[in-house]
């Protein structure tokens, strides 16, 4: 029986060895052509892939899709993701991505507070969150939220960044200065930080 189950093992692992090498073929392929820009030819050797199930080949349409700019159909990937597994952080963080090509602030920040539900300080959550808040103009919820995220990340340049852009829209120039001031204690070149405190000293 012994012998028997080992034989099987040995056959399965024969016959896994080369599909694995297959897929890891297609996917070398797709990266060297998304390297080249060439983002629509770089989906055609994982379709089948994700087409049989293969959840990160899927996730690499979705980003592709994204890099092309077909953001609806990167939503479909993305959307096909989650239908299969609804806790992948991965789907949902991407499809934040063509969300907000589009300026659907209301339909990113959506699936940017579902990550946090399952992670609370998803680092890409915040950023994006952050990013639709802006866009919605909600600058006394950008105000605290990106207070919030300089007390966690306090060695990130870019909450300070949403930090100061809040304060100005509020009318609070000098907090303002003193974010883009933290702002170039890391980036001491960071443009825009730069052009306020010329702008404002």
């Amino acid at each position: 029986m012994h012998r028997y189950l080992a034989l099987a093992a040995l056959f399965v692992g024969a016959c896994s060895a080369p599909v694995a090498a297959q897929n890891q073929g297609a996917f070398s392929t797709s990266y060297t052509l998304e390297y080249e820009q060439q983002y629509a030819r770089a989906q055609q050797p994982i379709k089948g892939l994700a087409d049989a199930g293969n959840e990160f080949a899927r996730l690499r349409l979705g980003w592709l899709a994204y890099l092309a700019g077909n953001y609806n159909e990167s939503i479909t990937h993305y959307n096909a993701v989650l239908q299969a597994n609804p806790t992948s952080i991965d789907g949902r963080l991407g499809l934040t991505l063509p969300l907000l090509a589009q300026k659907r602030w209301q339909d990113a920040a959506a699936q940017a507070r579902q990550v946090l539900a399952q992670s609370p300080w998803d680092y890409y959550a915040h950023a994006r969150l952050m990013v639709c808040e802006e866009g919605l103009k909600d600058w006394p919820t950008l105000e605290q939220h990106a207070l919030a995220a300089t007390r966690v990340w306090g060695s990130d340049a870019n909450a300070f960044v949403y930090l100061a852009r809040a304060r100005i829209a509020l009318g609070n120039l000098a907090g303002a200065k003193q974010a883009y001031g933290q702002v170039l204690e890391r980036l001491p070149q960071h443009a825009e930080a730069l052009a306020f405190m010329r702008k404002n000293s």
